[in-house]
């Protein structure tokens, strides 16, 4: 390929490329280049579907989740790319000012979508969760020292404090790091605006919570009744 890509396609590229294991910002070139053909332009890339773009990957991207490859494929079409932690406005909150409240954390990858894989996700979206009130308190950037052996630990270390973790998908043993921290993992695979899911869990809050979300909140379970699983 010869032709210089635009600042902002590399931008995006990059991003990307931090999302898919095993994957560098030159072969995702590659991908694009056999996907779109040449010249790789912004405009061709918003139109690129799925198929067409695991096609292109072959077996490069064979072991890539759908739903990961999905939130890879928005990056590259520039959705949530200029979203940063700095970004985002923060609402107020001390320790105690919401009783009977929960923390969310949801894996993100632009704005406040709940988009991310566990794995490979931008960053955690923290909120403080009642049944009549949602305060987005904190966003915590997914980028694991160079050092660190156990990824997984580490990234259920970096959100210790909350109680419930939303994501798009999440392998078995990152599940059980997870679980193990005192974590209820929730799967979203269609994902979604993060403050969506949000609403529903308040209405389970404000109601009769499952006994996983009552032990949480530290309320006598009343039934098993509500939308969430307990699934991992």
């Amino acid at each position: 390929m010869t032709e210089a890509l635009s600042r902002e396609m590399a931008l995006r590229i990059g991003l990307a490329a931090q999302d898919l294991p095993d994957v560098d910002a030159g072969s995702l070139i590659d991908i694009l280049v056999q996907a779109v053909g040449v010249p790789m332009t912004e405009a061709k890339v918003a139109q690129l579907g799925m198929k067409a773009f695991r096609k292109a990957g072959g077996e490069t991207l064979i072991p890539i989740p759908s739903d990961q490859l999905k939130a890879v494929l928005r990056l590259l079409k520039g959705e949530g790319v200029d979203a940063d932690v700095d970004d985002f406005t923060l609402d107020p909150y001390q320790e105690g000012d919401m009783p009977g409240s929960i923390r969310v954390a949801c894996a993100s990858n632009g704005a406040e979508e709940l988009d991310g894989h566990f794995g490979s996700c931008r960053r955690f979206l923290i909120y403080q969760l009642s049944g009549t009130e949602q305060r987005l308190i904190d966003v915590r950037r997914n980028e694991e020292p160079e050092d660190v052996e156990d990824k997984n630990k580490w990234r259920a270390s970096l959100i210790a404090d909350c109680q419930v973790l939303a994501v798009m998908s999440i392998g078995g043993p990152a599940a059980a790091k997870v679980v193990r921290a005192n974590i209820h993992p929730i799967k979203q695979p269609q994902g979604g605006q993060a403050r969506d899911l949000l609403a529903k869990l308040q209405s389970v809050l404000a109601g009769s919570p499952p006994p996983w979300l009552a032990r949480v909140m530290g309320q006598e379970a009343q039934t098993l009744t509500g939308f969430l699983e307990e699934d991992a």
